[in-house]
């Protein structure tokens, strides 16, 4: 299947009635697992990728998260979009040449935030998140196949106000992304007043304990596209890591008798 195949089938999952889960694997493997299961597209996440190599969160370079979304592309015959964090650089023209990277990586899509990955001042001030978001729009138009581009407004993992969060989104909207972010969102009035308060599809973020909602939930409040973040890369390592203290500790192995059989997880990948 071509990129712009895969690029018009991941915009048709946005123009479709209806909501839609875009699960998030860690590798070759998940991606196959995802795809086996049914699920019509994926989505890389920043830090399960940066854990999947031994590294945090924002611990990569741009080059180490194109190389891992591409083997995501890869693996299946999927839509792939990428989590680029804040396009791995502050200037617009770094967000421009982020997005040429990443169509030829061979995703269908991509998110740039609006984080700056510096504590003491974590969020770009507005006039350059919307001028960086501006710019990766103009990256997208001149590309040959319909990139999908997720705007993310980060402010309320900082403390900000749903208000502002707003703003932004509303602005990212104004100068042409596709889909709106706004990870943190604390509960269901905030993601219908989100929903209403823009005409571009909205993606929620499940993962936040106590900030994650029901899928039929979500549909109702509006949202499009429903992403987990790291959830189940973090769900497969709380297995892993009771099986480990089962091992040292009581020394027994009842999680063999536990776990998926291996011809189980081939047949469900299709290897």
């Amino acid at each position: 299947m071509t990129q712009n195949d895969k690029a018009a089938r991941f915009r048709a999952l946005h123009d479709a009635p209806g909501c839609f889960l875009i699960p998030n694997p860690w590798d070759a493997g998940s991606a196959r697992l995802l795809a086996g299961m049914g699920f019509r597209a994926v989505a890389t996440s920043s830090a399960a990728a940066a854990c999947a190599i031994g590294q945090r969160d924002g611990g990569i370079t741009r080059d180490q998260a194109l190389a891992h979304a591409r083997l995501i592309v890869e693996a299946t015959d999927l839509p792939v979009s990428a989590d680029l964090e804040n396009g791995f650089g502050d200037s617009p023209e770094t967000v421009a040449q982020t997005i040429r990277l990443a169509a030829e990586a061979g995703l269908a899509g991509c998110t740039i935030e609006d984080s700056t990955r510096n504590p003491e001042h974590p969020l770009y001030d507005f006039d350059l998140a919307v001028e960086r978001i501006a710019a990766a729009v103009e990256a997208v138009r001149w590309l040959r196949f319909p990139f999908v581009l997720t705007a993310r407004a980060h402010n309320l993992l900082y403390g900000g106000t749903l208000d502002e969060t707003l703003r932004r989104l509303e602005a990212y909207q104004r100068v042409g992304a596709d889909v709106l972010f706004a990870p943190g969102l604390p509960d269901l009035d905030a993601v219908r007043t989100t929903c209403a308060a823009v005409s571009k599809p909205v993606n929620f973020m499940v993962g936040i304990p106590g900030k994650s909602f029901p899928l039929a939930d979500l549909e109702a409040a509006g949202v499009k596209r429903v992403s987990v973040a790291t959830s189940l890369y973090r769900a497969a390592m709380t297995g892993l890591l009771d099986a480990i203290r089962e091992m040292q500790g009581p020394g027994t192995f009842g999680f063999v008798d536990r776990v998926v059989g291996t011809g189980d997880l081939y047949r469900v990948m299709g290897i």
